[in-house]
């Protein structure tokens, strides 16, 4: 993955919620590319930021070993611009879950001011669905789980994150490497 849109959490409880932030900079090189004469974070740049959190909420409980692609916002609102020296924080609430995947309802606020709103549906792709996706002539691996699990310490999921029961999570429980 080459766009993080999180830069840390704060919280990660596993089926439940996670909370993510990201730090807007003036100097962030999509905010001139967007308005020139008044630089703001695009819109579809913070929804990845919510699909992102919500996704990586959805991924532990499948024990990160599972793809899930975000399959659909079936809400989406924007309230107001964020700018630079804005910081957003996001919050991913697990909302149902199916075996086809799960919903989750996210929000992002900057301070009390609350900026976007979504509810997203993120499929899961079972190892027999990636390798129908990749066809016989492409590798049937959709993603590096290395690379996974540099962004899930980089994030500081294994930091803050706890399990259902309490207990502090760890990339040995879900047999990643460290």
């Amino acid at each position: 993955m080459r766009w993080l849109w999180v830069d840390r959490f704060t919280e990660f409880v596993a089926s439940s919620h996670a909370v993510g932030h990201k730090g807007v900079a003036l100097s962030d090189p999509f905010m001139h590319d967007h308005w020139d004469a008044y630089p703001t974070m695009p819109h579809t740049l913070m929804a990845e930021g919510m699909a992102q959190t919500g996704g990586l909420l959805v991924s532990e409980m499948y024990d990160f070993k599972e793809l899930v692609v975000l399959a659909k916002f079936s809400k989406l609102a924007f309230h107001g611009m964020t700018r630079g020296g804005d910081s957003i924080t996001y919050r991913a609430d697990i909302d149902n879950v199916r075996d086809v995947g799960a919903s989750v309802v996210v929000t992002g606020h900057c301070g009390e001011d609350l900026r976007c709103e979504g509810e997203i549906f993120f499929a899961r792709l079972q190892t027999g669905d990636a390798q129908d996706m990749a066809g016989e002539d492409m590798p049937t691996r959709l993603f590096d789980p290395d690379d996974l699990v540099q962004w899930l310490l980089r994030v500081g999921v294994f930091e803050v994150g706890v399990k259902k029961d309490g207990t502090r999570m760890r990339p040995a429980d879900y047999g990643l490497p460290t």
